[in-house]
Parts: C-alpha cells; structure tokens; sequence
C-alpha cells in the first residue's frame, strides 16, 4: 500500500461525505500495538447508523453504514483513494484484456480467510457464480449485471456463460459486456465486490445460501475478524494479524452505533478515538471541536455535487431553463451554502476526472436570462421548488433571485423520499438536490437519462444515451475526452438539469489514532491496516 498525505476537506449541510489530511503512517511491519501491559489495544469507533446484515450481498438498505463493516471483515480487490487514484488490496495489480473487455487481476498469495485458508481466484469465481444465480436470494445481484452473461438485473442467463474465469490459482478474469477499463470498474463497483469463504459453502445449496449460519458469524478475509455484535448497536472486531497489507496497530475495534448529533461530543469526551464516515464535521462545528483541542482539516478534493434539477416536461423550452441558470448567481449561493468551501461548476464531471472536457459554467447574468424569457415566450406560469427542511434558506434565496429575473416561484419544503418521487412523476418542476461525486465521467448522468430513471423527465432519452454510449464504449483516453465533450455541449445547450457546485468537507482529526485516510471513506473503504492507537 502506498502510503501518502492527502488533504481534504469542507462541508455545507448534513451531508455523510468526507474528506481530509492523511497522516503519515509507519510501514505495515510497524503497525504492532505499544502497549507495556497485557490489557488490548482498543480503538471505540462510532457510527450514525447501524448495518442490516453482516452477508455483504444481502444488505436491504445498500448503505454505505454497512459497506463501511463489510469494509473490515470482508475483502476488496482494491483500495480506491478520494482522488479516484487506485491502490492494490486483494489484488496486487490489474490489466485490461481482450480488447478491452476485460480485465485480470493478479490476486495477493498472502491472503488467507480468518479460518487461515488461502484466498485463490476460485473463491472469487464461486462467489460470483453463487450470487448469479437465480436460486440464491441475494439482494446485492445488481452489482453484477455488468458481467458477460448476466441480464440487467444480475442474474445469470441460461445457456450462456457468466464472465468469470480462474486463469489459475492467482488470476481472476472478469469479462464485461461493453468495452470497460480496470479503472472505471474498480471506482464504480470495487466497493460491492467481496470475496466469500466459498469452500465452507460447498455443501448448501444456492437457494439456502442466507439462511447459512455463517453470517451470525462470518467469516472474511479482510483486516479485521468478527467477534461479536449486538444488533443495531454494537460489535466487537479484532485484528486480522495475518491481513496481507499488514495488521492493523490495534488489538480491538469497538463500534458503537450512536446519533449522529452525539459523535463529535463523545470524541471530545474521550469516548470515541474515531467515528464514520471520515470524521466529518459541520463547519458550525468547527470551532467546537478546535476549541477543545481537536484539529479540523479542509481538503481539496470535493466531495458533494449540488444540482437543481428540473422538469423538462412543464419547463419544455431549453430556453427558459438556460434562463434559470443565468438568473441564478451561484457564486452568492454557493458562499452562503458552502460558507466558502465550494468552487461552482457547469458539469457534473469533477476537475480531477482523467477525461474532465472543462466547467462549462455560465455567468450571473439577469439582463441575459429576460432575454431568453422574452424569446421563448413565458407567460408567467408559477414553477414549484422543491426543498428538504435544511435547504429552505438555500431555497428562499434562489426563489428571490429567479423573481428578480421574472420567474414565478412557489417553494415547497418536503422530505428527499418525497421531493425524489415528486420529480420523477412530475409533481414539482424544480428540486435542490445532492449527491457524492467520484472521478468517473458519467457518474451521475449514465443513470438518470434511461426509460429505468429518467428522474428529468426528459421526452426522448435517445439523444442523452447515445452520447453517454460514445463515452462509456470509448477506451482511447483522447477520444473519450472528445466523446465526454460532445455529450458536455449537448448538456449545456439543453439543460435539463442544473449544475451548481462542488462542494468539500471538513474532518476532524483523531488525537488517539495515527494513519486514517479520512477522504477515502467517501468510497466506503478505510486503511484500518495502517491505524495506529497512540
């Protein structure tokens, strides 16, 4: 594992995105508790909200909460930075294949499951078949719907073969359905792949696969061993000393589940070292935590993307909704919302994005947005903005700025669950909404421009997904930028939704606990191997 510092940083709101500065931390070999009597090393770690399962792929919820515990007791093939930059974990390295509709993975020979049997390509292979198959009840199959020989919704096509390959003991083959580098799979689906102890599966059938035993008590290859739990409220895990990156420098990792308003208190009381996801801290909270010794670190790498998203069937004419972004000054709302840790943007594609094609922002400019109002012939229809209740300051301020341009705008504070469904069936014409962004190119847009999500109601997707396709199939770095482009001019002369900003996050760090790489937890992934309790 390379270790390195990385800076991250600033948050707006309640969102459960991190980011911040990596300590340096000693080389694995190092990484042994300091400890001069015989009682355990303990590190209490806190978490808002609690797993459903302890079987990775049988998650009711999805939630990062419990990848966060998959995390440490089952293994990855990767461990994935909040740069987007890879480093290896179950795998030591990768390379595409077959024209690139594959990809080898050369596997660590050190890995072992916590039973001390060794990890090889076939427990990938088995655990992939198993959850392909149509007699297993797994929850988690989607993940594998990228696979050759899967249907969309992951499950195994009859008579055909699933792309899954031991090449030998050590080298795992996964074959796609489209062209798809080691890259793009591993920052989109590293964090729902997990390898599982196959070998004592052999005799259960697919279909009694959850009901196992095993997952009362599981059993992983990952850098920390299951000891126990109370569900919903806490675990006991132990130091896997044979993990293959290094064991972790501790002896026991304590989680406790806790409301997410008491985190920053029980650190400073002492009764936290560290709490998920990432340490974040609100930037009202900063002073708190300064003030009671604690430093508080911004990051650069942004970790929140805001959009306003619009109804293209009552707001039909690209023009008007050009209009909305040019009466919106995003650099005030962006300010008073992020107070000051946002940089604005005109695309959903992060800046640090190998095939990034520009911001494509707009400037504040109200003169010009009557312009198009005028042009387009608005006739003063009242548009709905919807809002959750810790954006209706974010709201107000946007209503008064489209009022100004001469739109007509009606405010209306809901829950996410309602404001979502309300922008898919066409209840409300305008949404404030957030979402964690990641280095890939179609991050947000591959899933919202399809006949499955077309939460933008869009009247005809096939524009959008031609244009995502020419990315997505596109493996030249060269002409994937140029693909990116095109599909970044089309977005920009429709605007079917709008790009506001990037936002970062603040993360306040451990005084206890050396080595945390807090803005990767952003990916549902930490280097536990490379804490170290002071």
């Amino acid at each position: 594992m390379k270790k390195r510092p990385i800076a991250l940083a600033a948050a707006l709101t309640l969102t459960v995105s991190l980011t911040a500065c990596n300590q340096a931390a000693p080389a694995p070999s190092d990484n042994q508790p300091q400890t001069t009597s015989d009682a355990p090393v303990v590190v209490s770690y806190g978490i808002s909200n609690p797993w459903d399962s302890l079987m990775p792929y049988n998650s009711a919820s999805g939630s990062n909460y419990s990848r966060m515990i998959y995390d440490k007791i089952y293994d990855r093939l990767a461990y994935v930075h909040a740069d987007g930059t890879l480093s290896p974990r179950a795998a030591k390295s990768w390379e595409s294949a077959d024209d690139g509709l594959s990809v080898r993975f050369f596997l660590d020979e050190k890995a072992a499951f916590h039973d001390g049997t060794p990890v090889t390509a076939q427990h990938w292979v088995d655990t992939i078949l198993r959850m392909t198959d149509p007699e297993c009840p797994t929850l988690g199959r989607s993940a594998f719907s990228v696979l050759a020989g899967t249907d969309s919704s992951g499950v195994a096509v009859a008579g055909e073969t699933v792309g899954v390959v031991a090449e030998d003991d050590y080298t795992l083959k996964l074959t796609f359905k489209t062209p798809t580098t080691p890259e793009d799979f591993l920052l989109d689906r590293n964090r729902e792949y997990y390898v599982l102890p196959t070998h004592l599966m052999e005799d259960v059938a697919p279909a009694d696969t959850m009901t196992m035993d095993l997952w009362s008590a599981p059993i992983g290859s990952g850098p920390c061993k299951f000891e126990s739990e109370v569900m919903g409220s806490s675990m006991v895990l132990t130091a896997n000393e044979d993990y293959q990156l290094g064991a972790p420098g501790f002896d026991e990792l304590d989680i406790t589940v806790m409301d997410k308003n008491s985190l920053l208190t029980a650190l400073i009381a002492g009764d936290l070292d560290y709490y998920a996801i990432g340490g974040s801290v609100s930037a009202n909270d900063q002073p708190t935590a300064e003030n009671a010794g604690f430093q508080v670190l911004e990051g650069t790498v942004p970790n929140t993307f805001f959009e306003l998203m619009l109804n293209n069937k009552s707001i039909d004419d690209a023009r008007i909704r050009r209009a909305i972004e040019l009466a919106l000054d995003k650099e005030l709302l962006c300010e008073q919302s992020t107070q000051g840790h946002g940089t604005v943007t005109g695309t959903s594609v992060l800046p640090t994005c190998a095939s990034y094609a520009g911001d494509y922002n707009v400037e504040y400019n109200v003169d010009a947005a009557k312009e198009l109002l005028d042009e387009a012939g608005y006739d003063g229809t009242t548009y709905s903005l919807a809002c959750t209740s810790n954006r209706q300051g974010l709201a107000a301020l946007m209503q008064q700025q489209l009022e100004e341009a001469g739109f007509s705008i009606q405010v209306e504070t809901v829950d996410s669950t309602t404001m979502f469904a309300g922008m898919a069936d066409g209840t409300y014409d305008m949404g404030i909404a957030s979402h964690t962004p990641n280095a890939l190119p179609l991050w947000f847009t591959e899933s919202r421009f399809n006949a499955e999500n077309n939460i933008f109601r869009v009247p005809d997707t096939a524009p959008y997904e031609e244009r995502i396709a020419a990315v997505k199939n596109e493996t030249d770095p060269d002409k994937r930028t140029a693909a990116l482009a095109e599909l970044e001019d089309y977005l920009a002369q429709e605007r079917p939704f709008i790009p506001l900003w990037f936002g970062t996050a603040l993360h306040v760090q451990s005084n206890t606990v050396s080595g945390i790489d807090y803005p990767s937890a952003s990916f549902s992934n930490e280097n536990v191997w490379e804490w170290v309790k002071e």
